[in-house]
């Protein structure tokens, strides 16, 4: 069992004056096409740092998910600040799924360079921030879905042998 934590960043969606989507849509996709995967966790919160990073940490720590998504600010506006919150808490940065999501995105829109996302590990959660446009999270969580049950299982432990992780010299 996978368990996934979905938290829709957006002053306006958290204040009510904007029904988000996002996050709905996140659950949809996880659910229909992640076998094994359960939403234990859901929340709206506002684009301010402490928030983000408080919810991250106690989602990772006390509720102790696999996985968590994030949707929303990873722009360039003043308010976002999704990235560094997320960099606040990790123990080590997971590159290659930000990367991943810029590359494919880049097919679609030139903008999608401007998207700061980061994914990283805190203890045994995986965190990934994705844009807060369902269209553009739905692009990025198609490029990344089918490595997710094999990156919590080595994160988790499963799934390599020790020797693998032997540095040389």
């Amino acid at each position: 069992m996978i368990k996934v934590g979905i938290m829709t960043i957006s002053d306006r969606a958290y204040r009510g004056e904007y029904e988000d989507e996002s996050g709905p849509l996140i659950r949809r996709i996880i659910e229909e096409r992640l076998p094994g995967a359960h939403v234990a966790l859901t929340s709206v919160v506002p684009d301010d740092f402490r928030f983000i990073k408080a919810g991250l940490r106690q989602w990772c720590d006390e509720a102790q998910l696999d996985l968590i998504l994030t949707t929303g600010g990873t722009g360039f506006g003043p308010r976002d600040v999704t990235p560094e919150a997320t960099r606040a808490i990790i123990e080590r940065e997971a590159p290659g799924l930000a990367e991943a999501m810029r590359a494919a995105s880049l097919r679609v829109t030139p903008h999608a360079m401007l998207s700061r996302a980061v994914a990283g590990i805190r203890g045994h959660t995986l965190i990934i921030n994705l844009p807060g446009s369902p269209k553009a999270v739905r692009e990025n969580l198609e490029v990344i879905l089918t490595a997710l049950p094999h990156a919590i299982a080595l994160i988790r432990g499963e799934g390599s042998r020790p020797e693998e992780h032997r540095h040389p010299g």
